[in-house]
């Protein structure tokens, strides 16, 4: 989703405060931009620094945004989250970038989010949002270290729904320019990686069954799988969704909406498959487990069906779970990235290089296809 660029008045005084009380006393003369304002300021011994609080294309940073708040926990998205019209544009600290949003990531983690599962001790309001790419537009000086006004760059962060984020310079990444692309890489491509790296045992020959396999992670593990050598099977709603699939290298794909999978998978697939990347849950997620081959490997990342439900859980028959486990010496095993990031940053350069190559393709849903047009906008979050 993109935002189109915001202009407004100047930085508040406070900003100017912020910096005024760290600079050292210096000479008269100052370059062609200007410093900010007031009876007790005075000129900078390097202006470069002022930049830094500065829009990188001469304009002001607004005084306020627009940006989304959770104001009630609910798994209705549209119930649980507002759009606040006037909220004051964040200031960065020290070691913080404030980067302005050019692109947000929509996921169905924000459905959870929204509905207070991840952590029951956040209570409303409570900003929403995990991932954005943008430009730097003012940083701290710690931060000037490593960033510049103008750069671009991407970040996992809560609070990303919003037209400018605070984000603290070592949490943000560095991007050779501002594309969406790259804003698929952050959760969805880092969780494919990992995922079957650490828990997937890949190797030429498996076979890999890949749930919602054209959805946003889906499409990472597909193609991931296919640079292992591995024969993937792809489940998907449309024979749309079924043509890119084949376009990314998938060798089996099942549109569960004109084949049954469990038939598919028992005639296609009698000794089963070796590994699943299950994100959907409830009935897929048995059928799943049931065409797990001996040792296969079961990878749980999500279970989409179930985000809307009040538990949040589809029902699966799990009084069954351990004698099918122990019949194939099978595991069945979760994965979520927040645990996982101390490799994260060695994941994303990894897929970072490969997108650059050309060797890897990321599909963005831009909502060209959506009956009211493009996500363009906050407001466009909501049926995204």
């Amino acid at each position: 989703m993109s935002f189109s660029a915001k202009s407004g008045a100047s930085l508040s005084s406070r900003a100017a405060r912020w910096w005024w009380r760290r600079q050292p006393s210096c000479a008269a003369a100052a370059p062609a931009w200007s410093c900010f304002g007031g009876s007790w300021s005075r000129p900078v011994l390097d202006m470069s620094y002022s930049r830094h609080f500065l829009d990188f294309q001469g304009s002001s940073i607004p005084s306020s945004m627009k940006k989304l708040v959770v104001t009630k926990l609910s798994q209705n998205f549209r119930e649980a989250v507002t759009l606040q019209q006037d909220s004051p544009v964040p200031l960065p600290g020290d070691g913080d970038l404030l980067v302005r949003n050019r692109f947000v990531g929509i996921n169905a983690s924000d459905i959870n989010y929204s509905a207070g599962r991840y952590d029951a001790s956040v209570k409303p309001p409570f900003d929403i949002g995990f991932e954005g790419v943008g430009e730097v537009v003012a940083l701290g000086l710690s931060a000037s270290a490593d960033y510049t006004v103008g750069q671009a760059v991407a970040y996992v962060k809560a609070g990303s729904f919003a037209e400018y984020t605070v984000v603290p310079a070592r949490q943000a990444v560095p991007l050779p320019s501002v594309k969406p692309e790259f804003l698929t890489l952050m959760v969805s491509g880092a969780t494919a990686y990992l995922s079957l790296k650490e828990l997937g045992d890949l190797s030429e020959g498996k076979k890999v069954l890949v749930t919602a396999a054209a959805g946003g992670t889906g499409q990472f593990a597909v193609q991931l799988a296919k640079k292992a050598k591995c024969h993937v099977i792809g489940t998907c709603s449309s024979d749309e969704k079924g043509g890119f699939l084949k376009s990314i290298g998938c060798d089996r794909t099942i549109n569960y909406k004109t084949e049954n999978v469990e038939s598919v998978l028992r005639k296609d697939y009698p000794e089963g498959v070796d590994v699943v990347y299950e994100s959907v849950g409830g009935k897929m997620f048995d059928l799943a487990l049931n065409a797990l081959a001996i040792k296969g490997r079961l990878i749980v990342i999500g279970f989409i069906t179930g985000y809307q439900n009040p538990t949040g859980f589809q029902p699966i028959k799990a009084e069954l779970l351990p004698a099918k486990l122990l019949k194939k010496s099978a595991s069945v095993q979760g994965f979520f990235l927040n645990h996982y990031l101390s490799d994260y940053k060695m994941a994303l350069q990894h897929l970072l290089k490969m997108y650059e190559r050309g060797d890897l393709v990321c599909e963005v849903d831009f909502g060209d296809m959506s009956p009211e047009g493009k996500f363009t906008g906050l407001e466009s979050v909501f049926r995204a």
